[in-house]
Order: C-alpha cells, then sequence, then structure tokens
C-alpha cells in the first residue's frame, strides 16, 4: 500500500468534514494524518466489523479535539459510512467535535477534557495486563495538554507497574489554542522529561514521513517499559491555508472557496 497516498486522501477526508460543517479542529488533525495511517494499516489488531472483539488493540486520542482525523480514518477502514463525515458536530451526529465512545464505533474512550484521555489509556493498559489479553494500547496526547498535571501523575503510575504494553505518542507540533509552547508553559527538553519518567524515549524529526513513524513503532514493541515516540509535526500540515494560519488553525472557519482550494491542492499533489 501507497501510505503517502492514503494520507492524501484522510487530509481529503478531514478538509471535506469540517468545510462542510464551516468550522472545526483543522491544525491538531492534519498534525497527525501519518501517525494514524501507520497505526491503522500497519500495526493495529483490530476489525471494524466487530469494534468490541474482545482483546483488540486500542487508541485513546487524548487530544479529542483532532476527532475530525479519527473520524477520517475509521470511515476509510469501514467503521462506518463516508456518509457520517459531513454530520460532523450537527444535530443527531454520531461524530460530534470531542470523541465520544458513546456514540461512535471504534471510539475507544471519549476524550477532550485534556489529561484524562491519558490517565485513561494507563488504566487500561494496567487492565489489559491484569486480563493477559496481549493488547497494545496506543494513545496521543497535545503538546500544549503535556503542561497538564494529570500527565505526569499517570505518567509515573504508568512507569511504576512497568506497562510496557503502552506506547504513546506526543504530536510536537509547538503550538497551542493561545500561542507558541514555548512563550506559554515550555515543555523542552521534552525527550529528557519522559525519560526522567521511567519512560523508553523515542524521538521522531519528521513526524510526517510514515516509514520513520513505522519504525519507532516497530521498536517500542520491543521494550520492558511504557513507551512515548514524540513526533515533530507542522499544525497543519498539507493544506496550505490552514498551515500559514498559524495558531489561528487550532479552531478556524473554513469556507467552502477554502475547501475547494485545499482539495485542489491536495488532488494536485497526486
Amino acid at each position: 500500500m501507497n501510505l503517502e497516498l492514503k494520507c492524501r486522501k484522510i487530509r481529503k477526508l478531514i478538509l471535506e468534514t469540517i468545510g462542510t460543517l464551516g468550522v472545526g479542529h483543522i491544525g491538531g488533525s492534519l498534525s497527525m494524518v501519518e501517525l494514524l495511517v501507520v497505526l491503522y494499516e500497519k500495526h493495529m489488531r483490530v476489525d471494524p466489523n466487530n469494534p468490541n472483539m474482545e482483546g483488540r488493540d486500542r487508541l485513546i486520542v487524548s487530544k479529542g479535539h483532532s476527532g475530525p482525523a479519527v473520524y477520517a480514518i475509521l470511515s476509510d477502514k469501514g467503521y462506518f459510512s463516508k456518509d457520517w463525515l459531513y454530520t460532523l458536530n450537527k444535530p443527531g451526529t454520531k461524530l460530534p467535535s470531542h470523541c465520544d465512545m458513546n456514540r461512535t464505533p471504534g471510539i475507544d474512550m471519549t476524550t477532550g477534557s485534556l489529561g484524562q484521555g491519558f490517565s485513561c489509556a494507563v488504566g487500561i493498559a494496567k487492565a489489559s495486563k491484569i486480563k493477559g489479553d496481549g493488547a497494545t494500547i496506543y494513545t496521543v496526547i497535545g503538546d500544549g495538554e503535556t503542561q497538564e498535571g494529570q500527565i505526569w501523575e499517570a505518567a509515573m503510575f504508568a512507569s511504576q507497574h512497568k506497562l510496557d504494553n503502552l506506547i504513546a505518542f506526543t504530536d510536537y507540533n509547538k503550538l497551542q489554542l493561545d500561542g507558541r509552547i514555548e512563550d506559554i508553559c515550555d515543555i523542552a527538553p521534552l525527550d529528557d522529561k519522559w525519560r526522567a519518567f521511567g519512560f523508553n524515549v523515542i524521538v521522531v524529526k519528521d513526524g510526517h514521513n510514515c516509514d520513520e513513524i513505522d519504525a519507532a513503532i516497530s521498536l517500542a514493541k520491543f521494550s520492558d517499559k511504557p513507551s512515548m515516540i514524540i513526533l515533530n509535526t507542522i499544525k497543519g500540515k498539507g493544506v496550505s491555508f490552514a498551515e500559514k494560519a498559524g495558531i489561528e488553525n487550532h479552531s478556524m472557519s473554513v469556507t467552502k472557496e477554502m475547501m475547494q482550494e485545499g482539495l485542489r491542492e491536495l488532488e494536485g499533489k497526486m
């Protein structure tokens, strides 16, 4: 499978989803596309026809405002019809702005209150260890979210309990809602912090390189510690108007004209 083409397809779905609604969390959705594609195409043991399969791998996207990206990959994998994408955050939708396990097939934990999703992932990893079901628990946190104390409380627990079935990712795009991470509450040096908390740390220089992400995940599976894979990414990656918007792309208006411009851009690359 050509993963680069798949990433472009997922970006188009995200753009159509948010463009149909007219507003949404486009920046952080676009920055994690390669990660989602690599996970679902190469690593995760799941069954779209049986979303609640016992012993399945889990993905908890703690930065739950990136729901549009998760919905795009889930629809592509066949968890639900792509028609659902165009109901994002509308009355009666099964796809709310933030991920909700009670509404959407394939969502393993309701998230959006920053910090809590990561704690849930740690708890699920501990439960999997107790059950011995062999599941790998993947979780994604934002760099702004990393400022939450709850992240570090959960990290201490994961290390203490040797949860080597937990593979976490930081979407390190250096921006949060109100500005640059370094200007608000700097988290650097991020790799040293996670090592100090007992994690196996892998830094991916290009968080949009599918081969680098794939190699990092494969390496993490051999660790006897919980792993943190730090992905250096670009917020809004792949769509020019979103990238240029900078901190404004956390949640931004996307007109039909902007959507069509972005789609032409993505199609031109294919």
